[in-house]
């Protein structure tokens, strides 16, 4: 700095900041002190109040001679004060959520327009018709902050005439020029108080051609997409009131910017989002406007209970809120708003709604009864009236609302405390006792709160002849007999104790012999073949006791409660063992089959062989010839699939009893499975059983057609239906097949079925399998298979395969083979990369040749190549073991690509490629993507006269990156 210079400042700093004879922004003008005014760390007047009083000053009207009004004049001073304006707006970054909410309308207006104006924006043209991508950095970044704005603005409700006006005919422009502007591939620049100053200085040269244009605040490409695209979010969102079909373009604008915001971090300078009113808007669309795609994205509780309302599934709604008061995920408001919107329905006529209304008021009212808040008045007048209806569902929603294991005695005292003050505001003591004998009532309220409960009603109610017994209130019961034997059926359909039970029926007996007590819960269901035999019981105690206890065995088989199945079919032997040899058997099978399914169940799962004592009794129960005993078809299945499970192949095909495989029709399948594992390791002219077992199941899936000849003597076909020569039906097969885990078992029927579905004649694509070549390749008898039940065979079998075990390879090959052959191509690639990620500990190892055979390769080309994915295509082209390059260079030649395009070149290994790539952009001027091309050719392991290892282990390198980036956008 020179003396002169020196003394000048230093000069300038002493004087005062604010001299009584001028205004400050006047001196902040005559004196160019802005810059040091604006470097305070808090400035007074603030940046803010600087633009207002600028660009006030600046549009002052003049007064001319004849005292008439004129419009600002444009000197030198006006100039200069809108340039100070911009100044504050740049030392500010342009910060348009600052400048919104300090600045008015019609200033910020203005200041947007003075930005447009000298930025060189010819007035007059729409900016939509202004190509963003030609312009100077500087010039498109001042029409996006306009538009942005703009945008923004009309969502504003205190504006006047003219600006509202203005800002409604630019709406749909400024959105059209926000879309344009996220096809933008290049960074864009801002003015800053230096360029502004150069604009000053070079009036005549702004208009990109100076440094001006590239030398303001720098804008990366992503940190603007990311805020246009949040604020095109927020305006289709705001017009989706009156066109909900703009949700989609809200819910598409905000998810990308929360993929932007993810890849540019939240800390960006230039970018200016409320993350939490983000997460809002996003929540709020999913609930509009839920994912079609559900494989990829789970509904929130707020999208499934909005969807169940507008479809009007309100069971849904229910089991929702009851699911809820378990966690207390959904808010109070949200769930009472639920249930005005249900009474409003109500009582414009829907009659059907007002069960629904007590429903859901009662799943409201437990969650209230768990958090400690008082009970609602509208319960209270919707359980003025109470039935037998409402009192199971409230029963019902308390039992599910509360885990009595895990339970805090806070929480177990809330709800004890409500189901008491419900019982004493009922008048009608049935209900009383239903409440009050319900096993949560008595699980939860202590022996001297049943007690005072009692006296409670004693003194209510003169009819009640109660005596104090050394017994629960369950027998504290009125002189009503009608009230007895409700409370005991209901105590009766409750309880899983045996001896219990028989005490219940004694009582019941003893009281009317008119009634058939196994016939109170429609849920009590036996297979007709043992019904038969228990119904046929003369003693009727005995009969019901024999029928309640297998009956609720079974069920709790089937809801796997396997302790007390147990305990029921226990006393249920005891008691038969007694009189009947014939239901003596039927229970050791029913036991047989519930420790497989506990063996199953429990250590089963980790792998631990059953013990040798269950095996033998599955044998003995294959090898039983009682011609009269009822037997259950499943237990037969079990029993086979649990030999195969665990292979027992050795007994199923050396020590298994003729006569079964003639009698036991899932034997005889069974025995071919386990010789066709046997068989397997063998030549292939050893493999008979598996031509066995082929023509077995080409029997299975065989169709009968039935003729009919008319009265001109024609025979013509009526009917095709499935044949009944084969050892069973389809649905059996199928339900036999679903039975068994053992990998090699299931690999064997998928490949039969896979070569099943393969030799019909109109199939264009195959679908591949392991050990397929040991099935014949041909069927006599084409038009006999019903190849359309084959093909869903296939695709059940798969499914299955894979709810067993989702990370067999083969198993996801054939799954994507099914997909590539139903033109379901994004699917098949998922199927397709899943299947080698699993076996290459996610492509950090080389995926095995034998899974990404040169036909899945081509598959996984062709799928891309339809999904317009072609440089995804050429890269694949390398995979091979003899690279395509005709099919890479004719991909690469498409422009209409929708992958990353240059970003993939870093994953191409082959120089020939490279050079075709570097050729072709030449030819097309893409003088950005020709040098991404360059780059990726120069990097020294691609060099030819590197040793092979060193190119093989380049190669290696971006096969696993490749196909890592492919998963992470297919998964």
């Amino acid at each position: 700095m020179s003396a002169e210079a020196a003394d000048r400042e230093a000069a300038t700093s002493s004087r005062p900041c604010t001299p009584p004879q001028t205004s400050w922004f006047e001196f902040l003008l005559q004196e160019s002190l802005l810059e040091k005014h604006l470097r305070k760390p808090c400035p007074d007047p603030a940046p803010v109040q600087l633009i207002v009083q600028f660009l006030e000053q600046a549009s002052k009207p003049s007064v001319n001679e004849q005292n008439q009004v004129q419009p600002p004049p444009d000197n030198k001073r006006n100039r200069v004060l809108k340039l100070l304006a911009l100044k504050v707006a740049a030392h500010l970054k342009w910060d348009l959520d600052v400048l919104e909410k300090s600045l008015s309308v019609p200033v910020l207006n203005m200041l947007l327009n003075e930005l447009l104006c000298i930025s060189k924006v010819p007035p007059g043209t729409k900016h939509m018709d202004m190509d963003l991508a030609t312009l100077p950095p500087t010039t498109a970044m001042a029409i996006l902050l306009y538009n942005r704005c703009m945008n923004q603005m009309q969502q504003e409700k205190e504006l006047t005439e003219n600006i509202l006006k203005v800002l409604k005919e630019q709406a749909s422009d400024s959105i059209l020029v926000l879309e344009a502007a996220l096809k933008l591939n290049k960074d864009l620049y801002v003015h800053t108080m230096r360029t502004l100053d150069l604009l000053a200085v070079e009036p005549g040269m702004v208009n990109g051609e100076t440094e001006s244009s590239t030398a303001g605040l720098k804008i990366k490409t992503e940190e603007m997409q990311c805020q246009v695209c949040y604020d095109l979010g927020a305006a289709y969102f705001q017009q989706g009131s009156t066109n909900p079909a703009v949700y989609e373009n809200a819910r598409e604008k905000f998810f990308r910017t929360k993929e932007l915001i993810a890849e540019i971090g939240s800390l960006s300078l230039h970018c200016t989002i409320d993350e939490k009113r983000l997460a809002g808007y996003c929540q709020a669309c999913d609930v509009l406007v839920p994912s079609s795609d559900s494989t990829t994205q789970q509904l929130t509780p707020y999208s499934q209970v909005h969807i169940c309302l507008r479809t009007g599934n309100y069971q849904e709604v229910i089991k929702i809120f009851v699911e809820d008061n378990l966690t207390f995920s959904l808010p109070v408001q949200f769930r009472q708003s639920v249930l005005r919107e249900l009474f409003q329905k109500a009582q414009q006529g829907n009659e059907a709604l007002d069960e629904i209304c007590f429903k859901v008021c009662a799943c409201n009212t437990v969650r209230d009864v768990l958090e400690g808040r008082t009970i609602s008045v509208q319960f209270n007048q919707l359980f003025l009236r109470p039935n037998k209806e409402k009192i199971d569902f409230l029963l019902e929603v308390c039992s599910r609302s509360i885990n009595l294991e895990k339970a805090s005695e806070p929480l177990k005292g809330n709800m004890a405390a409500f189901l008491k003050n419900v019982c004493l505001g009922l008048e009608d003591l049935q209900y009383v006792f239903m409440i009050s004998s319900h096993e949560l009532s008595i699980t939860l309220l202590k022996d001297e709160e049943r007690q005072l409960l009692v006296e409670q009603m004693r003194k209510r109610s003169p009819r009640v002849n109660l005596c104090i017994k050394p017994v629960t209130s369950f027998y504290d019961i009125p002189a009503s007999a009608s009230v007895n034997i409700g409370q005991l059926e209901h105590q009766l359909i409750l309880s899983v104790d045996p001896w219990r039970i028989r005490q219940i029926l004694i009582e019941l007996h003893g009281m009317t012999s008119e009634r058939e007590f196994w016939t109170v819960s429609n849920k009590w269901e036996l297979p007709l073949v043992y019904s038969n035999v228990i119904l046929g019981i003369k003693d009727n105690l005995t009969r019901d006791l024999v029928y309640i206890l297998m009956a609720k065995g079974l069920h709790c088989s089937t809801v796997k409660d396997f302790s007390h199945a147990k305990q029921l079919f226990a006393a249920c032997l005891e008691l038969v063992t007694e009189f009947s040899p014939k239901l003596r058997q039927v229970m050791l099978n029913e036991m047989l089959l519930l420790d497989i399914y506990t063996h199953e169940a429990g250590t089963g799962q980790s792998g631990e062989r059953p013990p040798s004592d269950l095996i033998s009794r599955v044998r003995g129960y294959l090898e039983m010839r009682l011609p009269d005993i009822p037997f259950r078809q499943v237990i037969s299945e079990e029993c086979v699939a649990f030999m195969l499970n665990w292979r027992e192949n050795e007994y199923l095909t050396l020590q298994v009893p003729a006569f079964l495989l003639q009698s036991n029709p899932f034997v005889k399948l069974g025995q071919l499975l386990a010789a066709t594992c046997k068989e397997l390791p063998g030549p292939k002219e050893s493999r008979r059983t598996a031509k066995d077992l082929w023509e077995v199941v080409v029997q299975i899936c065989s169709v009968s057609s039935q003729h009919k000849r008319g009265n001109d003597g024609r025979v013509s076909l009526i009917k095709q239906r499935e044949s009944t020569l084969g050892i069973m039906y389809r649905s059996e097969l199928l339900s036999f097949l679903k039975r068994l885990r053992e990998p090699l078992v299931l690999t064997i029927i998928l490949s039969l079925f896979v070569k099943l579905h393969n030799v019909r004649e109109d199939i264009v694509n195959d679908i591949t399998a392991e050990h397929i070549s040991i099935w014949p390749s041909s069927i006599p008898n084409l038009q006999s298979v019903d190849f359309e039940a084959v093909a869903i065979t296939v695709k059940e079998l798969v499914r299955y395969a894979l709810s067993i075990n989702p990370n067999n390879h083969s198993w996801l090959i054939i799954q994507a083979d099914i997909y590539f052959a139903t033109n379901q191509y994004s699917a098949a690639l998922h199927y397709y990369l899943q299947a080698g990620a699993v076996c290459s500990d996610f492509f950090n190892k080389a995926v095995p040749p034998d899974v990404y055979t040169d036909q899945v390769i081509k598959r996984m080309i062709k799928c891309c190549s339809l999904l317009n994915c072609h440089t995804q295509v050429a890269i694949l082209c390398q995979f091979l073991r003899e690279i395509d390059y005709k099919t890479a260079f004719k991909s690469l030649q498409e422009q209409n690509s929708h992958d990353a395009m240059d970003s993939y070149y870093d994953y191409i290994w082959d120089v020939t490629i490279l050079e075709y790539l570097t050729y072709l952009h030449h030819k097309r001027g893409e003088t950005d993507k020709r040098q991404i091309a360059i780059k990726a050719i120069g990097q020294t392991e691609l060099n030819a006269s590197n040793p092979e290892e060193v190119l093989q282990l380049a190669a290696q390198r971006r096969k696993k990156k490749f196909l890592q980036a492919m998963a992470k956008l297919y998964f």
